[in-house]
């Protein structure tokens, strides 16, 4: 019927959205360690980014979505765009730190 339609979309949606609560949260501790890396490079003259160690997470975070019925390529795409705005904090911070 309607209802239970309705009923279980609503479910559905209170799922979708306590997962979306997970994901921001996640992605706001992740940016919190990256800000600590980022000081660290900037302290000790480290370049903002590492092809070696994105290479290395790409190739992990596509076999964990493969494995988790998830597109690679949409994962790489996800990592691509989350390491980009990595990179663009550590050079924001490497900025501040040659300005003390």
């Amino acid at each position: 019927s309607d209802a239970f339609a309705l009923l279980q979309l609503t479910k559905l949606r209170s799922s979708i959205d306590n997962l979306d609560a997970i994901i921001i949260h996640t992605l706001a501790e992740r940016f919190k360690a990256t800000q600590e890396v980022g000081k660290l490079k900037a302290v000790h003259n480290m370049p903002p980014a590492d092809k070696d160690r994105e290479a290395r997470q790409i190739d992990r975070l596509r076999q964990l979505a493969q494995e988790s019925g998830l597109d690679p390529a949409f994962a790489e795409k996800l990592l691509n765009f989350i390491v980009a705005e990595v990179i663009r904090h550590h050079e924001h911070i490497r900025g501040l730190e040659t300005d003390d």
